[in-house]
């Protein structure tokens, strides 16, 4: 599934979390060794540039490199893998999510952790996301998350109405049963500004190597009709059955890059009239989304103190 908006920007300095070898396995740069990002990749799916300061270059994954800022603050104190236990919301997002898998289709995992107050309130702080790549697993920490919500990002947008939810708390169910509460007009703004530049990129693509990913072009076309959906009827449609057919035509690249371009316009026409007659309102409701996140903020605090009475008790009982 493509990510969007997580994109770590040109000009990032990063720390490398693994050895950079040559192919006959000679040592370029240790672990722990300083670069910056030169070029970033069209998802997190592939791998970004990145040059270090004895002018080596090399290709990493997101997984593979921590931001300077984050390693140099809590990375070294927090051990990431610990966070997984405080997921409170999981979901499967991606192709099995909208009805376009197949037998070799990975299984995506996305949703929500909400760490301890004595872990959030630390000098470390906590990560804004965790991820596995081995599993196909990213959790965003819960205030995160809610940002990206109201910025209208169709990943986190897709994770709060995906049909296929592993696991949830009382206190995840409560956001589901507000979620309504992230959708606005962003949604015009936020889907077509992403697909207008990711098809810029596919076509600059075209002409430079004459291929095309015709799996990116599928999950645009499928971004734009889902975008329609939720100005036209103020839900977010996960499941595709309507334009499955479609879509993995344009997945398996029977359809030409002339006919998809003009199903993106007409998409795009589509979307203007959505906005013109929709009922959302023009902003998500910030109030709501803030009240919301205070709340679980002051529970985590309230079920440490419990913790913390109980462990007092237990040395000092009446």
């Amino acid at each position: 599934m493509t990510e969007i908006n997580l994109i770590i920007p040109l000009g990032t300095q990063i720390v490398s979390r693994i050895e950079i070898k040559t192919a006959q396995g000679a040592l370029l740069c240790p672990v722990g060794a300083v670069g910056v990002i030169v070029k970033t990749p069209t998802d997190n799916t592939h791998s970004y540039r990145v040059q270090f300061t004895n002018s080596v270059e090399a290709a990493l994954h997101r997984n593979e490199f921590s931001i300077r800022k984050q390693h140099t603050s809590h990375e070294a104190a927090i051990d990431e893998s610990e966070l997984y236990e405080f997921v409170i919301y999981r979901v499967i997002v991606g192709s099995r999510a909208y009805g376009l898998d197949h037998a070799e289709s990975d299984t995506d995992r996305r949703g929500i952790y909400l760490p301890p107050a004595d872990v959030h309130w630390s000098m470390f702080g906590v990560p804004e996301q965790i991820e596995n790549k081995d599993t196909e697993e990213c959790y965003w920490e819960l205030q995160k998350f809610l940002v990206l919500a109201l910025k209208a990002n169709p990943n986190i947008l897709e994770c709060l109405y995906s049909p296929l939810i592993e696991t949830i708390t009382p206190l995840a169910q409560e956001l589901l049963a507000m979620r309504e509460i992230f959708l606005s007009k962003l949604v015009y703004q936020t889907y077509n500004g992403y697909v207008m530049s990711q098809f810029k990129k596919l076509e600059q693509d075209l002409r430079a190597r004459g291929e095309l990913k015709w799996k990116h072009a599928m999950h645009l076309i499928r971004l734009l009709l889902s975008g329609v959906k939720v100005l036209q009827e103020g839900h977010v449609p996960v499941r595709v059955e309507e334009h499955r057919d479609e879509l993995l035509a344009i997945r398996r690249g029977e359809l030409s890059w002339g006919e998809v371009n003009a199903r993106r316009l007409s998409l795009h026409q589509e979307f203007d009239v959505a906005l013109a007659m929709t009922k959302l309102p023009e902003r998500p409701d910030y109030e709501r989304a803030n009240a919301f996140l205070l709340r679980a903020r002051r529970e985590m605090a309230e079920r440490g103190r419990q913790d913390l009475q109980a462990d007092f008790n237990l040395v000092n009982p009446v």
